[in-house]
């Protein structure tokens, strides 16, 4: 997807989220290659534990760490208060 602002990858997700899914979630991405604006769409997605939202934070902190902003959209309501509960909380990997 490419705006005014420039390219920006966007990656939708799609289905549950949760430990057995987070580290397949953290591998899905590809970090080097994207442009400096990355968008998550988790519209399609439900998360369920706070494992993925380590996973969320540790992909958000990879991309940050290569100086690329990343912007999380499409939570549900249970899901953004998960999220917003339990991110920056948790170890990543």
């Amino acid at each position: 997807m490419e705006d005014e602002a420039g390219p920006t990858a966007v990656y939708r997700v799609t289905g549950e989220l949760f430990f057995a899914s987070s580290n397949d979630l953290y591998t899905q991405f590809e970090y080097a290659d994207d442009p400096d604006r990355v968008v998550i769409d988790l519209s399609e997605s439900h998360i369920w534990d706070a494992s993925t939202v380590a996973a969320l934070d540790a992909i958000t902190t990879k991309y940050e760490r290569k100086g690329k902003t990343v912007r999380i959209t499409g939570l549900n309501e249970s899901s953004a208060a998960r999220h917003g509960r339990l991110s920056g909380e948790l170890p990543s990997h």
